[in-house]
């Protein structure tokens, strides 16, 4: 067996609906609203960092303090419904941090159908789009007036040199299609050969031990080196291996 047929036997095996329930795209899962999905996954995939199951419950409290109904609260929520977000903390993303992302949401939507229209600012059909969109991304995301310079850090740009890891775990949820229930595919825009696989720990360690990784540190061109090698695999979906490098990683341990 080659690393391509072992790869794909891997994502046959781990892009499977049960997936879903130890992860965070389960917090997504939990809406049918399109905008509900977005917003609850914009959410997770910023707090996905941490135990698993830590993250999970923590969005289940989050949402829970929007009377798990995110979209109504961004168009509809009075400033004393405010309060309770105060108590909100994960590892360094505190109140400050979730007040803006209501404050976004909330302008946003009211202004826009769909959070794709966010990430195509400069969009084209080439296959390293991404950089840009990701880079426009965060300047739109902070275009607000009282957009606090510290929340910056958790929307991370390839300008700063970030792999852009949980963001662009995000983009694999909204944009990645097929038949198997764990990625939404709601966006129609971006295309999936243009996505970047999300550079986690779990994928960079087993990137490199399978020879997929040689850049020594992790960054936006570790990212894109492991994304290009897996477009040898598959041209048109490469970060489907995500759910192989990922599986292969957490529970392998590979």
């Amino acid at each position: 067996m080659n690393l391509k047929e072992f790869l794909d036997a891997k994502v046959a095996q781990y892009n499977q609906p049960d997936f879903i329930e130890l992860d965070p795209i389960s917090i997504p899962h939990r809406f049918s609203k399109k905008e509900d999905i977005e917003i609850t996954a914009f959410f997770s995939a910023t707090l996905a960092w941490g135990q698993r199951k830590t993250i999970i419950n923590k969005c289940l409290e989050l949402f829970q303090m929007m009377d798990n109904a995110p979209y109504e609260f961004m168009m509809h929520h009075q400033d004393t419904d405010l309060k309770p977000l105060l108590a909100f903390k994960h590892r360094t993303f505190n109140d400050i941090d979730t007040l803006y992302f209501v404050a976004f949401f909330s302008w946003f939507y009211r202004n826009h159908k769909s959070l794709e229209e966010a990430f195509i600012v400069g969009w084209h059909d080439g296959q390293d789009v991404m950089a840009t969109l990701l880079s426009n991304f965060h300047n739109f995301f902070f275009q607000l007036s009282d957009a606090p310079q510290r929340t910056r850090k958790h929307v991370a740009t390839p300008q700063r040199k970030a792999a852009c890891k949980r963001i662009n775990m995000f983009l694999r949820w909204m944009v990645r299609k097929d038949k198997n229930g764990v990625d939404f595919g709601i966006w129609n825009k971006i295309k999936p050969y243009q996505l970047i696989c999300p550079c986690d720990l779990h994928v960079d360690r087993v990137g490199r031990k399978l020879g997929l990784i040689t850049r020594k540190q992790t960054d936006w061109w570790t990212a894109q080196e492991l994304t290009a090698e897996l477009r040898k695999f598959d041209q048109a979906d490469p970060v489907k291996y995500d759910f192989a490098l990922f599986g292969l990683g957490v529970e392998e341990k590979f």
